[in-house]
């Protein structure tokens, strides 16, 4: 099936079995692989993806129901002159990863925790967050970051 995702920004026209996940996609067609595959069952959320700015996990979503949707990856958070989103930045600035790999889906469920007004304490951080796993327990940084970036991200 012929279609066209709008990836960051940017129209997409891409071929696509109409099985494909959202997930398969962006990483083996579209050639986006800050968005991991990591159980491709929807239970560690290293696939987390913005649809709309509403968080949403790209290895159970089917790639056809996204057309005409905006998907934000975390490919296409910083700014063009390469100034990182706030987010982004929180990540470093608390060491809230080790390995990586859970990263840019810890950080996509980040944003949308503040966007969506979950980021109001400590344990309704960790609460919003609990379907992102980390196998190296950076939880405590992660909400650390979260709080550091929530009024810098309203600010933008």
């Amino acid at each position: 099936m012929s279609m066209t995702l709008k990836i960051n920004g940017r129209e997409q026209r891409v071929m696509l079995d109409v099985r494909t996940t959202l997930l398969d996609a962006l990483r083996e067609h579209i050639g986006l692989t800050g968005s991991k595959k990591g159980c491709d069952h929807g239970q560690c959320g290293a696939c987390t993806v913005l649809i709309n700015n509403k968080r949403v996990l790209s290895c159970l979503t089917l790639a056809a129901v996204t057309e005409g949707q905006e998907v934000t990856t975390i490919e296409g958070l910083a700014k063009a002159d390469g100034t990182l989103h706030p987010m982004q930045q929180a990540f470093i600035d608390h060491d809230a990863f080790q390995c990586g790999y859970c990263t840019p889906g810890q950080i996509m469920s980040a944003i949308a925790c503040v966007n969506e007004g979950h980021a109001e304490s400590d344990a309704q951080i960790r609460e919003f967050m609990s379907g992102n796993l980390c196998r190296c327990a950076a939880y405590p940084n992660i909400v650390d970051a979260v709080k550091e970036a929530k009024p810098k991200m309203k600010e933008t």
